[in-house]
């Protein structure tokens, strides 16, 4: 690992301002790989040639070959600072950047009811994805601080959610389960946890159901980009907040449920004030945050979290990894690998071990691991797919920020029923092709506990996405704790344990449907440049690009990963095929 930035002086308790305010800072198996001619220089970071058609096999069209004369410079990324009467904020020091943040626990349980002062009842609007763990969490945490405050479920008249929300323990006799709209106007917090698509047709119904002073809460800021794309904002008689776990629901509610002996296990979230109607706002986020059992909460705005998060599903959390495998399983058969090695070395290889030691030690440590000749492997294929991964993702950012991204969620939200004479298009599968048929059969023979080969071209492709992932984030000012919990934790932490338990399906589809619609809108895209453009590049014999090797190896986010590390709970999750605490229709599946 780089040297870190971790001392006893860089996670410090911290005064500030009075309200959240901002400011700017400035392969082992040979299936033909690699030749002689990978180990050249490679082009120059700062300034790249053009491949030629002769030398490297590419076009001037290709990302590989684009010519950058230069690097624009890094957007500062936005300072947070934050008050709280309640809770200890923190310093911490993230590649040369002070954050602040909060740490959770449940031994802070006992803080809820100051935090929530002047709450009587928090109404939890859905039962999706987050709505479930939330609720559950919430409910929990209150009941071990000994506070009456309610949490109370609101659903539409009719829906098939209420017997789920009953098995959970909610219920119309004792006034924690009802109506959507009885519900929004009977509550002082009102978490609005329904689907991004359902928010924006009927986001004016709900404010207007809600009480004067009260607090909309919100897990994601996709209503704030829609409403931008409008021209519009939130009325100002209400306060608006968001807490957003950096994990699925499932995530959230079962590592709540694993922590409770180790004082608590989670996941991270941000947190965020839009609006604060009297001065509550903060103090009553961070509970939220602390009740949903978050190991450290750190400070974003509404419009950084959603650009980040929209992004980050549909590259390296779910797309970009779905299209990964999907590529290099091909590849691999192709050149005469056993499909079950092959499904081996891209899902169990990614889902296990490279998921385990980035979690716990960092992407160096993947790479520091491998023998001298699966470094040479690993180079040539990060080398091949940074730009390629890139390419993408730079484009999908900028079609999230400029709120395209968010009209097409809320456009294919509409074509799920039938309208203007057309049928009714659903999302469909995404495991039945050869590939997931194959993994069916591996899963059925793996060790209990077994974490996969260690194959370094896969190894060298993932990782090359994540890097680009987290340079695109840099590059567009978001602060380094987002960009390490968009771009690494969440994924190794949160989701590809799930694919590595039940496959693609079961990490994308227990997500929300934001999310679920983005991974297979923008999989495909990574899927086809890796098999046109890197893949193409290493049989060409393209040179390695040193530059980019050394970037790697001495990016200062190494070090901003090893400080967030000092602050994981020490409990893995733990997602056995038969989950119960995972979506109905995804429940007691044989594979």
């Amino acid at each position: 690992m780089a040297a870190t930035s971790f001392s006893p002086s860089s996670i410090a308790a911290s005064s500030s301002s009075k309200t959240l305010t901002s400011s700017t800072k400035t392969l082992g198996l040979s299936v033909g790989f690699l030749s002689s001619n990978n180990l050249k220089t490679g082009l120059n970071h700062l300034k790249s040639r053009v491949l030629a058609v002769n030398g490297g096999g590419l076009g001037s069209g290709s990302a590989i070959g684009v010519k950058m004369v230069s690097v624009p410079a890094v957007k500062p990324p936005t300072l947070l600072d934050f008050d709280t009467s309640v809770f200890k904020k923190e310093k911490v020091t993230l590649a040369g950047h002070d954050e602040y943040i909060v740490r959770g626990g449940r031994d802070l349980f006992h803080l809820l009811p100051d935090a929530f002062k002047g709450i009587k009842q928090i109404g939890v609007i859905g039962w999706g994805s987050q709505g479930p763990a939330q609720a559950q969490n919430l409910r929990d945490s209150l009941a071990e601080a000994k506070s009456d405050i309610v949490v109370k479920i609101g659903l539409r008249k009719g829906s098939r959610s209420f017997s789920e929300a009953r098995a959970a323990g909610f219920t119309e006799e004792n006034g924690t389960l009802g109506d959507i709209w009885e519900t929004i106007s009977g509550s002082d917090l009102v978490l609005l946890l329904i689907s991004d698509a359902a928010q924006a047709d009927n986001y004016e119904e709900v404010l207007s159901h809600m009480k004067p002073k009260s607090i909309l809460g919100l897990s994601h800021g996709f209503l704030l980009g829609h409403l931008q794309s409008m021209g519009k904002d939130f009325p100002k008689d209400v306060s608006v907040i968001a807490v957003c776990p950096k994990g699925m629901g499932p995530s959230v509610r079962r590592l709540y449920v694993q922590g409770k002996e180790v004082n608590g296990a989670g996941i991270n979230s941000s947190f965020a004030v839009h609006q604060d109607v009297d001065g509550r706002a903060t103090d009553v986020a961070l509970g939220w945050s602390v009740a949903l059992g978050s190991p450290f909460t750190f400070a974003t705005t509404l419009e950084q979290e959603y650009k980040s998060d929209i992004f980050g599903e549909r590259g390296i959390l779910l797309g970009a990894v779905h299209g990964i495998v999907e590529s290099l399983f091909r590849r691999y058969t192709e050149n005469g690998m056993s499909e079950d090695l092959a499904y081996k070395n891209t899902v169990e290889c990614i889902t296990g071990i490279i998921s385990r030691t980035i979690s716990s030690k960092g992407m160096l440590a993947v790479y520091k691991s491998l023998s001298e000749e699966g470094k040479k492997e690993f180079e040539a294929a990060y080398s091949a797919s940074y730009y390629p991964c890139m390419d993408i993702l730079y484009e999908c950012y900028e079609d999230v920020a400029c709120g395209s991204e968010i009209r097409s969620v809320v456009l294919a939200g509409r074509r799920f029923y039938e309208k203007e004479g057309l049928p009714a298009f659903p999302m469909g599968k995404i495991d039945k092709t050869r590939m997931w048929k194959v993994g069916e059969r591996v899963r059925k023979t793996r060790p209990v506990g077994d974490l996969g080969p260690l194959y370094p071209f896969t190894a060298g492709v993932y990782v090359a996405l994540m890097m680009a992932q987290i340079e695109i984030l840099r590059k567009k000012g978001h602060s380094y704790s987002e960009i390490i919990n968009e771009s690494l934790i969440e994924s190794v932490d949160s989701l590809n344990p799930f694919m590595h338990a039940r496959g693609v399906s079961f990490m994308v589809d227990n997500c929300s449907t934001t999310a679920r619609l983005g991974s297979r809108k923008w999989a495909p895209r990574f899927d086809y440049i890796l098999t046109q453009q890197a893949l193409v590049a290493v049989d060409n014999g393209a040179p390695i690009n040193r530059d980019l090797i050394s970037n790697f190896m001495s990016d200062p986010v190494h070090g901003a990963v090893e400080v967030c590390a000092q602050l994981r709970p020490s409990v893995d999750i733990s997602v056995p095929q038969d989950a119960d605490f995972v979506r109905p229709e995804l429940r007691q599946s044989s594979n």
